[in-house]
């Protein structure tokens, strides 16, 4: 009860709340489908503009956004996930007809496309906190499955304590598996 008290205080009691939009260029617009990274210093979430649904990317507690190289022009996007120092950032996008499941290291600039097997369309995802496996919920004729990919062959760890990636990367690359 008196955990129950001082919750329910005033200013969010024990918990320091803020909004986690950045002022000017995004204000409070439709904001959803958040995700942290482990080590809390992004924030990536999807938002409503115009154009559709983009994910955003910002540094924390600051709001500074931070560029995403490859998701531009591919939209609606949804789903976003990122690893423990926001290295990889897995989302999913519309590439023409098809959705499909993609990670952006944004150390080196490449992008994994995840093949997907028969007509399966992809609905959510989860980022392993190293970046190596991902969930994926995948749709085929009505029915719903999860299916996780090893990315381990093709992406090194991100792990705690690593190198934080603040810019684009380099150059990018696609690399389909």
């Amino acid at each position: 009860m008196a955990l129950a008290l001082v919750l329910a205080g005033c200013d969010g009691g024990l918990f320091n709340r803020r909004s986690a939009s950045p002022t000017g260029l995004l204000g409070a617009q439709n904001r959803q489908d958040p995700a942290l990274s482990g080590n809390g210093h992004l924030l990536a979430t999807v938002i409503e503009q115009a154009g559709g649904a983009s994910v955003v990317l910002q540094e924390q507690p600051g709001g500074q956004v931070i560029g995403l190289r490859h998701l531009r022009g591919h939209q609606p996007q949804s789903s976003p996930a990122l690893s423990w120092n926001g290295r990889y950032v897995a989302a999913i996008l519309q590439q023409g007809p098809n959705r499909v499941a993609m990670v952006e290291d944004r150390a080196t600039g490449n992008l994994i496309r995840l093949p997907l097997p028969g007509a399966s369309v992809p609905i959510r995802l989860s980022l392993a906190p190293d970046g190596r496996r991902i969930a994926l919920e995948l749709v085929e004729g009505g029915s719903s499955r999860v299916q996780v990919f090893d990315l381990g062959g093709q992406l090194e760890p991100d792990q705690p304590g690593g190198l934080a990636v603040l810019g684009g990367g380099a150059a990018p690359s696609e690399t389909n598996r």
